[in-house]
């Protein structure tokens, strides 16, 4: 996959996963749901928290790679 695609993709997932958990929250606290609705729901925003946090690590990872890269290094100074 090209990196636009993925990155684009990598965007996307991000921005649902953070609508579904907002808009599984807002339904929850206006008891929009049946009870036995609610483990199916209850899965739904995990599994979208886990992709939030999934995200948010890779982004962690790059900006670390990136700040790595542009740190001169001692050996570099000589």
């Amino acid at each position: 996959m090209s990196d636009s695609k993925y990155e684009n993709l990598r965007e996307l997932a991000n921005r649902v996963s953070r609508s579904t958990v907002a808009v599984v929250d807002a339904m929850s606290q206006r008891g929009a749901f049946k009870g036995e609705e609610l483990t199916t729901i209850g899965q739904l925003r995990d599994q979208c928290v886990q992709i939030i946090q999934l995200i948010e690590s890779m982004d962690q990872e790059e900006a670390m790679e990136v700040d790595e890269s542009e740190t001169p290094h001692i050996a570099d100074k000589e």
